[in-house]
Parts: structure tokens; sequence; C-alpha cells
């Protein structure tokens, strides 16, 4: 017999075994009849000889090997009409249950698409970046070019070492509609090699030695799967073709498989271009826009190879005789490239995030075993007759556990689309700056979790109840006169101390969201110093080949400005780099002043910004109309730079008049004011160095020109609705080039409220996770005071005819929900100190131990329980004492 029939054929094969052993009992009577006995007596004779059927039809069928699995689906079967005849219990088990696996579930696809899931190139393990570090900042530069090659060289633990550069801002490719914005990494020629992987069309660049380009590359170029979909529509011809990239035609030579530039760029399309090396690489003074990943050899552990190169680079940086020089060469840092993917705070933030809903799915797991183990107390005559007729322990447990497997999936199914509901959702609400991509999809390894939360929940759930059921005594249950029965001390106990485990996780979340809630209060009571209400932004990715040979802000900046000036409801318009709290285009200024490498922040800007943003000064002036490129050239710098580097340290004014740096050549720019400090980067951050100079100023011949022309936020004061006057500035920015009709257009209200960034997707999601644990565990206090109460309520009928006052059995009640809550916030009080140091990433203004929070959440606990536990408690202090007696 197949194996198909085995499993489900159970019913049909039972049948025949009955007509065949029935068919031999016959053939027996027939026989003794025919030796002469009368029917009545053969039937006796032969029933006896032949014993108990149902016995023998047991023994024949566990013969057959599969008797265990017809049991199964027999317990799955008289499962669900049990759970068809108590909906409201399956529905608040299920539902309980689906709420914690959906929080578990959803944080885990996240955790697992950020941090778990494996790169999609050979051996990732084995990939590492080397990077130069300043060790009192930790700041990292890129290589020098004379440094990577002498790693190359003089290093025996890498297989292979690449390099890779972007260009300056965003280039653009002409595609089969319009130009998009692309990603330009210029790479060496056995980048990919070095990743190990290949193009799912096309070739690679040809392989020449490290460092020296025989031209065999040059012209060429490979897209990445999004640029290939987002320009040219997926065209599988686009190999050998020439395409235009910004203004210089190249040839297609490949096209990578899908998801390899999302490891360098998560926000743009990406094209790769062979990297060529410029004469200034070879100069020790300038740090090259040169990242640089290497493949370790079978067997090399990270450690080894930072040891190796922080070895080399001590011998090199020997060589450099100027100190600045020297102490920019002397460290570097080797680390796995999986752990450069992923900032460490928000690694730290989703692992925690991830525990804050593993203890929701705990919570809810513990409450729907306190269920279980009421719905266990209320079967316990069923379970004690089930043992009377002969049913082994294991075969009740079991059917105990096949329950709460059919409740447990059913919470799956339910919780695992909830969470990739949550998830799809997420993707709409997360901060721009919070880098975290959510294009999730359905893999092996979270099903595989999913099921895991299912199994663990199972046997959380209906384990525990099942074993406290059929160690039960059997007569006490077959003597009651009634089909309930209670609680008994032992199993209140249990009940009690489940419910104030719940207590206790919840009152750690909330007082985790309690702290978040905190941080965001006072985050948005930080003084900005500047206004951002009625301020319109849009960011500018400049198309700077289309003004090469030209002077862009004559070109571009000072007509589009004008022209936005004019638009009806505009009171201000002006340019800069980067608005306060933006994530535009990030320009870094390195000085060498007062015997100290310096790194500031560099903004140009027109004049028109500190009107618009009502910067105070804390002395002299900022630019005006005067400062033009005829002028002498000047800068703005704020408090917190001048607070360093003035000549008197206890006078920051001190710094204006004095030369800075060079804005042409041989023309050194001298400070005209002092910007008061302002929090440019975040708001929890304090404000940092920053030099301002006037766009105006600028000329091709200008050290900072470059930097100038790459990305620009313009920024507009307008009484008009932002929906009614971002068309007007789109058609004008069209007009000016047609790259910058796609600009990103927001307000500086919601930029400084997406800076909160993870501090408020964090505190979304522990007020989630909070309230689901507040209600779960109030829910949960209220079920046990409710069953109880009705175990009860003869007692209380006693008491109360023997005298006792109502509010005597209110108190009863209420004292035992009182004990829960206080053992419950104590011990959940202890758990919330030691746990809230994980918060500390995210906290600001408040302390991770703060009291106050700690005391409002407990109370808030506190008064939901007391609150939960008035019904119940209320219910016998109205019960007419003469009913109670009689019932049973």
């Amino acid at each position: 017999m197949s194996f198909l029939s085995r499993i489900f054929r159970f019913e049909s094969r039972k049948s025949d075994l009955d007509a065949e052993l029935r068919a031999h009992l016959e053939m027996a009577i027939a026989d003794r009849v025919a030796r002469g006995e009368s029917a009545t007596e053969a039937k006796a004779a032969t029933q006896l000889e032949f014993g108990n059927l149902p016995l023998i039809e047991d023994v024949t069928r566990q013969t057959w090997g599969w008797l265990w699995l017809e049991r199964v689906l027999q317990d799955v079967k008289y499962g669900m009409r049990q759970l068809r005849r108590s909906p409201g219990f399956a529905a608040s088990v299920i539902g309980t249950l689906a709420l914690g696996i959906a929080a578990a579930t959803a944080m885990f696809t996240v955790v697992d698409h950020v941090l778990l899931r494996p790169l999609p190139f050979r051996d990732p393990d084995r990939l590492v970046t080397i990077d130069q570090v300043n060790p009192k900042n930790h700041t990292r530069y890129y290589g020098a070019w004379q440094d990577i090659q002498e790693w190359q060289v003089q290093s025996n633990l890498f297989e292979q070492l690449a390099v890779y550069g972007g260009g300056v801002g965003r280039s653009f490719i002409r595609g089969n509609t319009d130009s998009i914005a692309v990603k330009e990494l210029k790479v060496s020629a056995n980048y990919f090699t070095t990743f190990g992987v290949i193009p799912a069309l096309g070739r690679d660049f040809i392989q020449e030695p490290f460092g020296s380009s025989t031209g065999k590359n040059t012209g060429t170029i490979i897209l990445s799967d999004a640029a290939w979909e987002g320009a040219f529509g997926g065209d599988k011809s686009i190999v050998g073709k020439s395409i235009t990239l910004n203004d210089t035609s190249y040839m297609v030579i490949g096209v990578m498989p899908a998801g390899v530039e999302q490891q360098q760029n998560r926000t743009s399309p990406t094209i790769y271009t062979p990297l060529e090396l410029r004469k200034q690489d070879k100069d020790p003074e300038n740090f090259s826009n040169y990242s640089v990943i290497a493949r370790l050899r079978p067997g090399i552990n990270v450690r080894a190879a930072d040891t190796e190169v922080a070895t080399i680079q001590k011998r090199l940086s020997s060589k450099y005789t100027e100190a600045n020089v020297r102490d920019r060469h002397s460290y570097t840092e080797v680390r796995s490239y999986t752990d450069s993917l992923v900032d460490s705070d928000l690694r730290k933030a989703l692992l925690a995030l991830f525990a804050a809903s593993g203890v929701l799915w705990l919570i809810a797991a513990v409450n729907a075993t306190n269920i279980v183990m009421a719905r266990g107390a209320a079967r316990a005559r069923e379970i004690a007759m089930r043992g009377a007729l002969g049913a082994s322990r294991w075969r009740v447990a079991q059917q105990f556990i096949v329950e709460g497997l059919i409740l447990s999936s059913a919470a799956a199914l339910i919780g695992a689309g909830l969470a990739f509901t949550a998830v799809r959702l997420a993707r709409s609400v997360v901060p721009q700056r919070l880098n975290v991509d959510l294009s999730i999809q359905i893999n092996p390894t979270v099903l595989a979790v999913l099921c895991v939360f299912t199994i663990l929940t199972a046997v959380l759930s209906s384990v525990w109840p099942a074993f406290l059921a059929v160690h039960a005594p059997i007569e006490p249950a077959l003597k009651q006169g009634s089909q309930r029965s209670g609680f008994s001390r032992g199993q209140r106990r249990i009940c009690s101390t489940l419910v104030v485990a719940e207590i206790a996780m919840s009152l750690t979340l909330l007082v985790s969201c309690g702290l978040l809630l905190r941080t965001i209060y006072t985050l948005r009571h930080v003084p900005l110093g500047y206004r951002t209400d009625h301020i319109v932004v849009a960011n500018l990715s400049i198309p700077s080949y289309r003004f090469h040979g030209q002077n862009i802000v004559v070109n571009l900046y000072e007509p589009l400005l004008q022209r936005v000036k004019h638009v009806n409801g505009i009171q201000g318009a002006g340019l800069m780099s980067q608005v306060p709290l933006g994530q535009s285009f990030n320009i870094t200024l390195a000085l060498y002043m007062n015997g100290n490498n310096i790194t500031t922040a560099l903004k140009p800007v027109t004049p028109d910004i500190q009107r618009i943003f009502g910067f105070p000064m804390v002395a002299g002036r900022f630019f005006n109309d005067g400062d033009t490129v005829t002028s002498q050239p000047v800068v703005v710098v704020n408090r917190a730079f001048a607070s360093i580097y003035s000549p008197d340290k206890n006078d920051p004014t001190a710094l204006i008049g004095k030369e800075l740096v060079n804005l042409r050549k041989q023309s050194k720019a001298v400070v005209i004011g002092i910007l008061n400090d302002q929090h440019q980067g975040a708001i929890a951050k304090p404000s940092e160095p920053e030099v301002e100079f006037s766009v105006a100023q600028l000329t091709p011949d200008s050290g900072f020109y470059q930097p100038s022309t790459v990305g620009m936020d313009l920024v507009v004061r307008t009484d008009r609705p932002v929906a009614s006057i971002v068309p007007d500035l789109r058609a004008i920015l069209r007009q000016a080039t047609p790259e910058l009709a796609n600009a990103k257009f927001s307000t500086m209200d919601q930029i400084v409220e997406d800076s909160f960034g993870n501090q408020r997707l964090a505190a979304h999601l522990l007020e989630f996770f909070a309230a689901s644990a507040l209600l779960l565990s109030v829910a949960g206090l209220y079920g046990l005071l409710a069953w109880i109460v009705t175990q009860r309520t003869r007692e209380m009928g006693v008491r109360i005819a023997l005298g006792a006052r109502r509010g005597n059995m209110l108190w009863l009640v209420l004292r035992h929900a009182s004990l829960m809550l206080l053992v419950g916030i104590a011990v959940g009080g202890a758990m919330a100190f030691s746990t809230a140091r994980l918060l500390g990433v995210y906290l600001f203004g408040v302390s991770a131990h703060d009291g106050w929070t700690l005391a409002a959440a407990a109370l808030l606990l506190f008064l939901s329980g007391i609150l939960a536990a008035w019904v119940p408690a209320h219910r016998p202090s109205r019960v007419d004492p003469m009913q109670a007696l009689r019932a049973e």
C-alpha cells in the first residue's frame, strides 16, 4: 500500500478492518451453528473466544505503524470542534498571539534585511575596508594613493585590493525618454573581481596592473540593474551601445545583477566607470577621494589584517616630514565590509527594538498561557473522565499540545500578514536620514523564524497547562456535581506569577517608551538658533557638465534667483549648499591653524540666507550685495569656530578682521562676521565649527568653486501654501535647466521633524509595543481576577451570609490585584533599570535611569491595573447571598 494511502485513508482502512473482523466473527458463529449449537450459544461462545473487538482493532492498527498520525488527525478534528464551540476563547488566544508574533516577525524581518542577510558576493566574510582614521575623534579619511599602493605591494594577507571613488555630486545619463540622476562610481579594473561578482549582461572591465591605466577601459561603462531599468527600460540589447553620461559618450559593456549597487548607495541608481589616476593623486599633501575594498586570503581574520596594515602604515608615515601631514597618515583601521555598511548606532538601535518586540511576544505568550490554563481548569472533569476510561497522560497532553499548535498556527498566519503589511507601510514613514532599506521580501530565514516563533508559542501556551492538567487528581474532579471545576491553590499561584511577569515586562516597555517620548519632547524644545516657519527648500543636483567652461554663478545661480524672487508671494530667496539639519550636500574644509588640523563645515551662501532664516549675529556683519568678485574676499564664521580658533580664547570676536583662507590665488579672505551658534547637523548635537562664503565672490579660478557647482539648496520664504508654490518654482527650475525639474521639495518644518530620525521611529514603535503590552497585561489581570471571582462565587455568598460586608469582598479582590501589581512593578523596575542603558544611543536631555519616568510609568500601570480589577472586584459585592449559596 502506498505512503499516501496510508496517511489519507484512515477511515476507509478502519472500516475495512472492522468489516473483516465481523466477517470472521460471523463465519465462526456459522461454523458453531453448523456443528449443532444454537445461534445464541454460538454467538456468546464466539464472542468470548474472540475477546474485545475494539481492542483487537486498536492492536491491529498499531502494527500498521501509522496509528500515531491517525490520533494526531483525530486530535486536530476534535480541537477544531472545541474552538468552534468556544469562539470567544479562540479569538482571544489567536488575537493575543497574533499581536506578539506580528511584532516579533516584523522587527526580525527588518533586522534580517539590514544586519543578517548575506551579501550577494562570493565569501562576503572575507571582504574588508581599509580607512585612514584620526584616533582622537575617530574621523575617517579616504586613503592617500601612495599609501594604497604600498598596502598592495607590502601586504601578504590580501588576495586582492581594489579602489573606488564617487564622483563629486550627481551625474546624469540620458535614457530612452529623459535624463536621470545617477551616482557615478569610478572603480579600479579589479573592483568587481574583488567582490566576486560578474555582470548579468555583457562583460567586466579588462584587467590591468594595479595602479596603472593602459587605456583599454577608457570610454566604457557598466550599469547597475537599477540604472539599466530606470533609464533604458531593461533593454537587453543595451550592451555595445553608446550612451551619454553628462556630456561624454560611453560604450556600455555590461549590466550588473540586481542588488549589487545597493551595498554602496541605497538612494540612487549607480553606474561604474574606469578609474584613471590624476596628477594630484601623487601629491602626499592631497587625500585622494578613494575608498579601499580588499579580499582577505582564506583563513586570514580581520584582526591580523588590521595589525599588518597598521605596521605598514607606521613605516610609511615616518617618511612625511611635516607634522600635520604625518598625523593624517599615521593611523589606519581594517574592518569587515559588512560592518562598514551599517552604522554601529543603527545596529544597536535595531537590536534593541528587536529585543523590545521579543518582550511583547513573550507577554502575549504568557497571556495566552493564562487563558489556556483557565480553560484547562474548566475542562478538569473532561480530562478526569478521559483518564478514568484509560487514556494515558501523554494522550491527554497530546490533545492540549495539538490544540495549542492549531491556535498558534492560526495566530502565525494572521501575525505574518500583519508583520509584512506593517513593514510595507513603514516605508512611507521612515525618515530620509535613517538609511534603512525596507524593500522587504519573504525569504527562507524569515519563514524559518516565523515557524520557530509558532512552535515556541505553542510550547509556552499549551505544554505547561497540559502538564498541570494531566497531573491533577482524578477522583476530586469526578466527584463534583458540575462540569465546572475551580483552580487549585497551586494553579492560582502559577497564574498569579504569570500575571506578575506580564506586569514586569510591560513596565520595562513603558519606561523605555517614556524615555523616548521625553527625548522627543526635549528635542522639540531645543532652541535651533534660526526660524523654520514658512520656508520651502528645494534640493538641487546641479548638472555642472552643462556649464563647463562657463561661470555657473553668472549663468545659472544669479538668473535663477532673480526669476524666483519675482514669483508672487515670495518674500525672499537664496541659495546655500545645505540648509541646517539638511541631508543634501555636505562640504568639509580641512585647515591647518595654530598647529592643529582643523575640519570644519564649509557653506557657500547668498546674502538673503541670513534674513530668510533670521540667523543672529554675534559680531560683525553678514554678506551683502557689495560683496562681489571685484571686492575684498570675505567669509563669515560661527561662534563655535571663533571660540576655538580666535587669537584671544576669551574673546571670539577677536577673529574679525583676520585672514583665514585663500578664496582665490594670492587672495586671502577676511572674517567679517560671527554668527551665533545653531544646530546644523543634528538637534541632539552641539553646534559644529562652520565657515561660510558668498556665492557671488566665486569664479572658476576660486579654490572653492567646484564644490559649489555640485549641489545647492534653493531656499524661499513665502506666505503661500506649499502645494500652490511648488509648481511655479518647478517651472522656473525646468526653464533654468531641464535636470533641475526633478528637484525634491520640502519645508524646513518637515526637515526639522525628519531630523528626529531614529528617535521618532523608535518612539513610535515603542509606543505600539508598550501600549500593546499594557493592554495585554491589564487584560491578563482582569481575566485572572474574573475567573477567580467566578470560581469563588459560592464562597463569597457564604461570607456575605455570615455577616461580611460587601466592602470586604471588594477589598478581598483588590488586595489580590494590588499585591500582583506591586510585585510586578518592583520586578519590572529592576528590569527597566538594568536594560534602559540599551536606549542610550537614542536619548537626549534625559537620563537612562530617570526616576520621574519610572515613577510615571509605574503609576500608569498601577492605575490601569486597579481599573481593570475594579469590575471583577465589584461583582461579588452585588451578588445575592441566596443565589450565591445555590450556585454550583
